[in-house]
């Protein structure tokens, strides 16, 4: 009979953590084998990325220990990750050990001088040789599907998001046995989300995570590790099984409390009774006791953020966008986007990055001009909108300070009003935490700070630019609760498709070169409704006979990703070309609106042709 054999990877035995007086957890051990895909699950500044941070040799525990397998290759994606600025995005990849990118890099260079044929032909008897095909094909579609830009940018002029997604990269190149990653959904868009989830879940590696995602934990994760009040919980099983036995355990444990003060009372009496003369089964009644007492005292402080405000009541007009037209140099965000909002309407913004999402939300509070058209805000709103950026942190800045900035009291709803460290600590920043500098709290004890700074203004129009990132679980279902419950209109942008389904009822989608839809339901409805689209060929060509015969691997790596960009370019254009068609049908169109859309759909025309040209160019390479 067969036998299924465990194989350890990390070891984490009996760890501790504290900063000053502070303790994080103590005494705490649980294993990683291969294969399994585990989540690690805690509330903001319990230590998660302090516990990565151990695991991955980064840090080390004030006691136990990590022991790790010695052949095991570890890689881990952190918050920060560090690269040389100087190196283009080429040589990031290829300084890593990976034996097989030096012989991909000595291909390439054979490429460049084909009049070399020996050099050339030793140099693909390598890649036969360490089957380096495959792995190039992967190489080539890892960073297609992070959309990072040409391999010749150094690195020190890309964004913090490309840099995320340029160390996402690197690590799934490297295969390394064991991934340990921090929050890895950051900075991706929903398709790459969807993408990288498919990945995580058909290949045999070995995961190690923190993140908010809940989708992300119910289909990649296999097992979840909870850290709840220095405790240790291990399930075996998804987000959901987790969520149904977490309720199951407390349930059980509110059920032991109880009887445990039953059992309090009788033997209280009983102490309380006794003669001092004490006999050995006495002596060892009176020991049980202290334990009895200390479980019947026992209380989960199940302390959740408390959000509140005093809403000040819309009118009638709400915020019209007048045929709004934006565009940052070629790149175009909006072309003559209309749209009247209602009250009380709940919209989310999707669409792949560099569409122009966070562009518009600025535009639509008036701190980015537009190029045409115009915002109309009615006289009631009042906007609170939580960026990406975060809290500015003000160095010295203590936290109590910076709710003190907004006033002493703060008002609440029917007339009450409450100081700004009672305001903190219905956040779950308590008396202590209160004074601690802004700057030594962790990521997600900033988002809940900021958070607070942008309620207390009391709108009645939240903007919510990726609002879970760095959020724990906790927090998030809380803000959820909170957000279903407010009155007034709410549009968010945000990668967590959780939710998104659970907080929007219509979506607005950026399609890009200024194309924005109005979808009428959540993320799973627009999902559903895309997958249920018949997938268009966009290219109708015939095969051709043509004088060259290089084979699929000549192509080069730039060439490789062009390839696979173009097919999307091209269905993009076809898209772009059918709206533009369609909208010549509308009655009311001037002259000079003919003549503007007459102009366009020629550009559109003419940039479709120019991609099917260059897709046929390199199609022929790969089959001739």
């Amino acid at each position: 009979m067969f036998k299924f054999i465990f194989v350890n990877y990390i070891s984490v035995e009996n760890i501790s953590k504290s900063y000053g007086d502070r303790t994080l957890f103590s005494n705490i051990s649980f294993g990683i084998n291969k294969h399994q895909k585990v989540a690690f699950v805690a509330k903001n500044g319990t230590g998660k990325t302090s516990i990565l941070n151990i695991i991955a040799g980064l840090d080390a525990p004030d006691d136990g220990q990590v022991i790790k397998r010695k052949e095991i290759n570890v890689a881990y994606l952190s918050q920060n990750q560090l690269f040389n600025d100087n190196l283009t995005i080429e040589e990031t990849i290829f300084e890593t050990e990976n034996r097989i990118l030096p012989i991909i890099k000595q291909y390439e260079k054979a490429l460049e001088n084909p009049e070399d044929s020996e050099n050339y032909q030793k140099a693909f008897d390598l890649m036969d040789q360490n089957n380096a095909w495959d792995f190039e094909t992967q190489y080539k579609l890892v960073l297609t599907k992070l959309k990072l830009p040409t391999l010749s940018i150094k690195v020190g002029k890309l964004s913090g998001g490309q840099k995320k997604r340029l160390s996402l990269a690197v690590l799934l190149i490297n295969k390394p046995d064991l991934i340990i990653l921090d929050e890895p959904t950051n900075h991706l868009d929903l398709e790459m989300i969807e993408w990288l989830e498919d990945y995580f879940k058909k290949e045999k590696i070995t995961l190690f995570m923190v993140t908010h995602d809940r989708y992300f934990l119910e289909r990649v994760c296999n097992e979840i590790i909870e850290l709840d009040h220095g405790k240790l919980y291990k399930y075996k099983g998804n987000y959901s099984y987790y969520l149904e036995k977490k309720e199951e355990r407390i349930a059980q444990e509110a059920a032991s409390t109880h009887k445990a003060k039953n059992l309090f009372k009788k033997e209280l009496d009983w102490m309380r009774r006794q003669p001092k003369a004490r006999t050995t089964k006495s002596k060892s009644r009176i020991d049980d006791f202290q334990e009895i007492k200390e479980k019947a005292h026992k209380r989960r402080q199940d302390h959740t953020v408390q959000l509140e405000i005093n809403m000040k009541r819309l009118g009638s007009k709400i915020v019209e966008l007048h045929k709004l037209k934006k565009s940052f140099g070629d790149l175009k965000i909006l072309d003559g986007f209309q749209y009247v909002f209602q009250k009380g309407e709940r919209i989310g913004v999707i669409g792949k990055n560099g569409t122009g999402k966070s562009s518009f939300l600025n535009v639509l509070t008036h701190k980015e001009p537009v190029d045409g058209g115009k915002v109309v805000v009615g006289e009631t709103v009042k906007f609170g909108y939580y960026t990406q950026k975060g809290i500015v942190v003000k160095e010295g800045q203590k936290v109590i300070e910076v709710i003190k900035e907004f006033g002493e009291e703060i008002p609440l709803t029917k007339g009450r009003r409450i100081s700004a460290s009672q305001l903190l600590e219905r956040f779950l920043f308590d008396k202590k935490k209160q004074y601690d500098y802004v700057e030594k709290l962790s990521g997600g004890e900033q988002k809940r700070l900021y958070l607070c700074t942008v309620l207390i203004q009391n709108p009645n129009f939240l903007i919510l630019d990726e609002p879970t990132n760095d959020l724990d679980v906790i927090t998030l279902n809380v803000l959820e609760s909170f957000l279903l419950d407010f009155p007034g209109n709410l549009i968010v942008v945000s990668h967590d498709r959780y939710f998104m389904d659970k907080i929007v009822d219509s979506l607005f989608v950026f399609r890009g070169d200024g194309i924005v839809e109005n979808f009428p339901g959540n993320y799973t409805d627009y999902r559903a409704y895309e997958d249920s689209k018949p997938r268009e060929k966009t290219i109708k060509i015939e095969k051709k006979q043509v004088n060259i015969t290089p084979s699929k691997a000549q192509l080069t790596f730039e060439e490789k990703r062009e390839f696979g960009s173009l097919e999307e370019d091209i269905e993009r254009l076809s898209r772009k070309k059918k709206v533009i068609e369609a909208s010549f049908l509308e009655e009311e169109l001037t002259q000079d609106q003919i003549k503007e859309k007459s102009e366009e759909l020629e550009q559109t025309l003419s940039s479709l042709e120019q991609k099917e040209e260059r897709w046929l160019e390199l199609s022929m390479k790969l089959e001739g």
